[in-house]
This record gives C-alpha cells, sequence and structure tokens, in this order.
C-alpha cells in the first residue's frame, strides 16, 4: 500500500511506502491527513495521505524533462500498443539499436504487444516500422511530469 504525500499548501507531491511514512510522523516532518480507521501501525492509524509540515519548493524537479524509463514508455502510451492498439507489455525501439537508434530516448521508442512469435514487437524485429509493412498509431513523444507521476486520486 502507498501512502500519499502533500505539501504543506496540500498540494500532492509523491507517493512512499506506509513504513517510509510512519518514519515521517516519526520524525516529526509530516502529519497524517488521512488514515484508515481501525488499521494501526504502531502508535499510529495506518495512513492513506500525510502533509509535510514545511513547504517544499519542487521547480527542480521540472526543470528537465523526465527520465526515460521502460515503465514510463508503458504508462506514457497508456499500455496500447503504438502498431496494433492491443495491449502493449514491452518498449520496442522505431529506429532499432543495431542501426543506430537511440536506446533510451523517448522519441524512439513505443509501447508494443510483445510475449509471442506473432506479436507487433517479434513481427517488427530488427527492421524500421516501413520496411515492416507496419505504422505507427501515434508518434512518440517526450511525456510531461504530470503524465508519469504516481499519484491517484484518494
Amino acid at each position: 500500500m502507498r501512502v500519499l504525500v502533500l505539501n504543506a499548501g496540500y498540494e500532492p507531491l509523491h507517493t512512499v511506502s506506509v513504513p517510509h511514512a510512519i518514519r515521517m510522523l516519526l520524525r516529526r516532518v509530516a502529519e497524517i491527513h488521512e488514515s484508515d480507521t481501525g488499521a494501526g501501525y504502531g502508535l499510529f492509524p495506518r495512513p492513506r495521505s500525510v502533509r509535510l509540515l514545511r513547504y517544499v519548493v519542487m521547480k527542480w524537479r521540472h526543470s528537465q524533462p523526465p527520465r526515460w524509463s521502460r515503465r514510463g514508455v508503458l504508462k506514457r502510451d497508456n499500455h496500447i500498443c503504438a502498431y496494433c492498439g492491443r495491449t502493449a507489455t514491452t518498449v520496442d525501439h522505431v529506429t532499432p539499436v543495431s542501426r543506430g537508434g537511440a536506446r533510451t530516448s523517448w522519441l524512439n521508442t513505443v509501447a508494443a504487444c510483445g510475449g509471442t512469435s506473432r506479436s507487433c514487437n517479434a513481427r517488427k524485429a530488427d527492421r524500421l516500422p516501413e520496411e515492416a509493412g507496419m505504422r505507427l498509431r501515434f508518434a512518440p513523444r517526450v511525456p510531461s511530469w504530470d503524465e508519469l507521476s504516481p499519484l491517484v486520486v484518494l
């Protein structure tokens, strides 16, 4: 279970584990904003969200685009295959790495269905989409921080 961390002004920042949230409470850097009724964690009720006691400036986080990650590509593309529209389970390089494509570039990777010999990732293999007779349903792009945020509305 994850705990939502709110800034002192009630803006959502990120999520942490329950033990991490309890440590924040023990260090008195946060207070419980919302908790589960009946469920306890030591002396504290199990928190669903905690609020920081001091405001944290997060401008540095948004000064650069998010770092590339496999999980980020799947989230950016909503786990939808960029070639056929089915559920995506893997990441495909539009220009294969063996042909000079960037390994960790938002603009060279898309979500793709995989796992079988008939999947789009296997069909495309080490070719460009045009060479494999496949068409991208949407162009890869650099996502915003908000798109990749793990926060959930309580």
